[in-house]
Protein backbone atom coordinates (compact mmCIF):
# COMPACT_ATOMS: atom_id res chain seq x y z
CA UNK A 1 0.00 0.00 0.00
CA UNK A 2 1.40 3.37 -0.85
CA UNK A 3 -0.04 6.79 1.03
CA UNK A 4 0.94 9.98 -0.51
CA UNK A 5 -0.28 13.72 -0.36
CA UNK A 6 -3.51 13.87 -2.34
CA UNK A 7 -2.97 16.45 -5.71
CA UNK A 8 -6.23 17.66 -8.10
CA UNK A 9 -5.48 15.36 -10.64
CA UNK A 10 -6.47 12.74 -8.14
CA UNK A 11 -10.36 14.11 -7.69
CA UNK A 12 -11.84 11.89 -10.48
CA UNK A 13 -10.17 8.65 -7.95
CA UNK A 14 -11.24 10.28 -4.90
CA UNK A 15 -14.68 10.74 -6.28
CA UNK A 16 -14.73 6.93 -7.27
CA UNK A 17 -14.23 6.32 -3.91
CA UNK A 18 -16.59 8.57 -1.96
CA UNK A 19 -19.55 7.43 -4.47
CA UNK A 20 -18.50 3.87 -3.68
CA UNK A 21 -19.27 3.94 0.32
CA UNK A 22 -21.83 2.07 1.60
CA UNK A 23 -22.03 4.19 4.75
CA UNK A 24 -22.40 7.76 5.03
CA UNK A 25 -23.61 7.94 1.52
CA UNK A 26 -23.90 11.22 -0.37
CA UNK A 27 -27.22 11.15 -1.72
CA UNK A 28 -27.50 13.70 -3.47
CA UNK A 29 -24.07 13.87 -5.92
CA UNK A 30 -24.21 17.40 -6.51
CA UNK A 31 -23.55 18.72 -3.58
CA UNK A 32 -19.64 17.96 -3.73
CA UNK A 33 -18.05 19.25 -6.92
CA UNK A 34 -14.59 19.16 -8.07
CA UNK A 35 -14.46 23.10 -7.17
CA UNK A 36 -14.95 21.81 -3.25
CA UNK A 37 -12.22 18.79 -3.98
CA UNK A 38 -9.68 21.30 -5.23
CA UNK A 39 -10.44 23.97 -2.53
CA UNK A 40 -9.96 21.45 0.39
CA UNK A 41 -6.94 20.47 -1.26
CA UNK A 42 -5.14 23.57 -2.30
CA UNK A 43 -6.27 26.03 -0.04
CA UNK A 44 -8.47 25.16 3.02
CA UNK A 45 -6.13 22.28 4.14
CA UNK A 46 -4.33 19.14 2.82
CA UNK A 47 -5.39 15.38 1.94
CA UNK A 48 -3.82 11.84 1.30
CA UNK A 49 -4.73 9.14 -0.58
CA UNK A 50 -4.14 5.43 -0.29
CA UNK A 51 -3.24 3.39 -3.73
CA UNK A 52 -2.90 -0.09 -4.21
CA UNK A 53 -1.29 -1.13 -7.35
CA UNK A 54 -2.01 2.06 -8.54
CA UNK A 55 -5.45 2.21 -7.93
CA UNK A 56 -6.84 4.59 -5.27
CA UNK A 57 -8.64 2.37 -2.31
CA UNK A 58 -9.11 5.75 0.37
CA UNK A 59 -8.28 8.80 0.67
CA UNK A 60 -8.56 11.23 3.68
CA UNK A 61 -8.46 15.57 3.60
CA UNK A 62 -8.36 18.01 6.60
CA UNK A 63 -9.74 21.35 6.48
CA UNK A 64 -7.39 23.85 8.86
CA UNK A 65 -9.61 26.41 8.02
CA UNK A 66 -12.92 24.93 9.85
CA UNK A 67 -10.84 22.80 11.88
CA UNK A 68 -12.75 19.29 10.73
CA UNK A 69 -12.08 16.34 8.88
CA UNK A 70 -14.17 17.01 5.65
CA UNK A 71 -13.09 13.18 4.23
CA UNK A 72 -11.98 10.25 5.31
CA UNK A 73 -13.36 7.67 2.86
CA UNK A 74 -12.21 3.87 2.11
CA UNK A 75 -13.08 2.11 -1.16
CA UNK A 76 -15.73 -0.88 0.61
CA UNK A 77 -13.55 -3.45 -1.40
CA UNK A 78 -10.72 -2.57 1.26
CA UNK A 79 -12.32 -2.40 4.29
CA UNK A 80 -10.53 -3.99 7.36
CA UNK A 81 -6.94 -3.27 6.12
CA UNK A 82 -6.39 -0.48 8.49
CA UNK A 83 -6.09 1.85 5.45
CA UNK A 84 -8.63 4.42 7.48
CA UNK A 85 -6.49 4.31 10.34
CA UNK A 86 -3.06 4.93 8.46
CA UNK A 87 -4.80 7.69 7.09
CA UNK A 88 -6.23 9.11 10.37
CA UNK A 89 -2.65 8.67 11.21
CA UNK A 90 -1.20 11.01 8.43
CA UNK A 91 -4.27 13.46 8.72
CA UNK A 92 -3.94 14.09 12.29
CA UNK A 93 -0.31 14.41 12.73
CA UNK A 94 -0.23 17.24 9.88
CA UNK A 95 -3.06 18.79 11.39
CA UNK A 96 -1.55 19.16 15.08
CA UNK A 97 1.79 19.80 13.51
CA UNK A 98 -0.05 23.13 11.93
CA UNK A 99 -2.31 24.06 14.70
CA UNK A 100 -3.44 23.61 18.23
CA UNK A 101 -6.54 23.84 17.85
CA UNK A 102 -9.51 21.40 18.30
CA UNK A 103 -10.26 19.61 15.06
CA UNK A 104 -14.18 18.01 14.92
CA UNK A 105 -16.59 15.39 12.83
CA UNK A 106 -19.46 14.29 11.94
CA UNK A 107 -20.40 11.02 11.05
CA UNK A 108 -24.36 9.37 10.78
CA UNK A 109 -24.99 7.32 14.25
CA UNK A 110 -25.31 3.84 14.11
CA UNK A 111 -22.34 3.13 11.89
CA UNK A 112 -18.38 1.73 11.05
CA UNK A 113 -17.57 5.08 11.21
CA UNK A 114 -18.77 6.05 14.50
CA UNK A 115 -16.98 2.85 15.95
CA UNK A 116 -13.91 3.78 14.54
CA UNK A 117 -13.42 7.02 15.71
CA UNK A 118 -14.28 6.31 19.38
CA UNK A 119 -11.74 3.36 19.25
CA UNK A 120 -9.52 5.92 18.01
CA UNK A 121 -10.01 8.36 20.81
CA UNK A 122 -12.30 10.61 19.85
CA UNK A 123 -14.82 12.85 22.19
CA UNK A 124 -18.44 12.76 21.62
CA UNK A 125 -19.34 16.45 21.89
CA UNK A 126 -23.12 15.38 20.73
CA UNK A 127 -25.33 15.72 17.74
CA UNK A 128 -25.59 17.80 14.64
CA UNK A 129 -28.57 20.00 13.63
CA UNK A 130 -29.06 17.02 11.23
CA UNK A 131 -28.36 13.91 13.55
CA UNK A 132 -24.82 13.03 13.02
CA UNK A 133 -22.57 12.38 15.57
CA UNK A 134 -20.23 15.15 16.32
CA UNK A 135 -16.61 14.27 17.61
CA UNK A 136 -14.17 16.31 18.62
CA UNK A 137 -10.17 15.82 18.97
CA UNK A 138 -7.14 17.74 20.85
CA UNK A 139 -3.93 17.83 20.32
CA UNK A 140 -3.46 16.61 24.05
CA UNK A 141 -5.04 13.45 23.42
CA UNK A 142 -4.02 13.21 20.04
CA UNK A 143 -0.38 13.31 21.47
CA UNK A 144 -1.00 10.66 24.75
CA UNK A 145 -2.82 8.54 22.18
CA UNK A 146 0.24 8.49 19.41
CA UNK A 147 2.66 7.90 22.64
CA UNK A 148 0.63 5.24 23.99
CA UNK A 149 0.40 3.95 20.46
CA UNK A 150 -3.59 3.22 20.43
CA UNK A 151 -4.28 5.56 17.66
Amino acid sequence: MLYRPAHPADIPALTEVRFAVRENVLRNRTLVTEADYRDYLTRRGKGWLAEDAGRVVGFAIADVQAHNIWALFVHPDFDQRGIGKALHHLLLSWYFAHTSHPIWLSTSPGTRAEEFYRRQGWQDTGRTSSGEVRFEMTKEVWKRLTVLGTE
